[in-house]
C-alpha cells in the first residue's frame, strides 16, 4: 500500500485542514464527497483527452487515498455514532456494503498499471459506485443525522482529527 501513495499529492487532500476542524460531521463528509466527485470528473476528462499514463496514475492514487481515508473515518467514527442515534440500520448496513465494494475496486486499481486493460473502466466504475453511495448517504443518512440530536460539531472535530492522522500516516509511507 505504501507504494500506492508515493506519488499521491497529499497536500491537495489536506488543504482545508484548519477549516475541517470547524465543520460539523455532515459538512465535512459532504465536502469530501464534493472533492472526490471533482476528482472523478477530472479523471474522466483525462481519459477523454487520452492523457498519458502517469497523469492518470497520479489522479487515480489521489482518488483511492481520498476514498480510503473517507471510508475509514465513516466506518470508525460516523457510522457507529449513527447506529446509536438513528433508527435506520439497513441504510448504514448498505453503506458499509458499498464501502466494501469500493475498497475491492480500489485494491484492483492499486494492483494495476494505467496502461492495463480495464484500468480506466475500473476507475470510472468506482466513480459510479461512489456517486450512488453519496446520493443515498446525503438523502437518507445525513438528514437522519441532523435530526438525531448527536453533537455533529464534536463528531466533525473527531472526524477531522482522524482524517489528518490517516493522511499523515499515508504521507509517511
Amino acid at each position: 500500500m505504501a507504494e500506492m501513495f508515493e506519488n499521491a499529492d497529499l497536500e491537495d487532500l489536506d488543504d482545508d485542514e484548519e477549516s475541517e476542524g470547524d465543520q460539523d460531521a455532515v459538512s465535512l463528509l459532504s465536502a469530501d464527497h464534493a472533492e472526490v466527485k471533482q476528482m472523478f470528473e477530472s479523471y474522466k476528462q483525462l481519459v477523454e483527452e487520452d492523457a498519458d499514463d502517469e497523469e492518470k496514475r497520479e489522479l487515480a492514487e489521489q482518488i483511492c487515498l481520498a476514498l480510503t481515508v473517507h471510508a475509514d473515518i465513516e466506518e470508525e467514527i460516523f457510522y457507529p455514532a449513527m447506529r446509536e442515534s438513528i433508527d435506520d440500520d439497513l441504510a448504514l448496513d448498505e453503506a458499509e456494503v458499498e464501502h466494501a465494494a469500493a475498497k475491492d475496486l480500489i485494491l484492483q486499481i492499486q494492483g494495476m498499471d494505467p496502461g492495463d486493460a480495464l484500468y480506466d473502466a475500473k476507475v470510472l466504475v468506482l466513480g459510479e459506485y461512489v456517486e450512488h453511495h453519496v446520493e443515498e448517504e446525503e438523502s437518507e443518512i445525513f438528514p437522519a443525522a441532523e435530526k438525531s440530536g448527536v453533537d455533529l460539531e464534536a463528531l466533525g472535530a473527531e472526524l477531522a482529527e482522524r482524517k489528518q492522522e490517516l493522511l499523515g500516516a499515508a504521507e509517511e509511507e
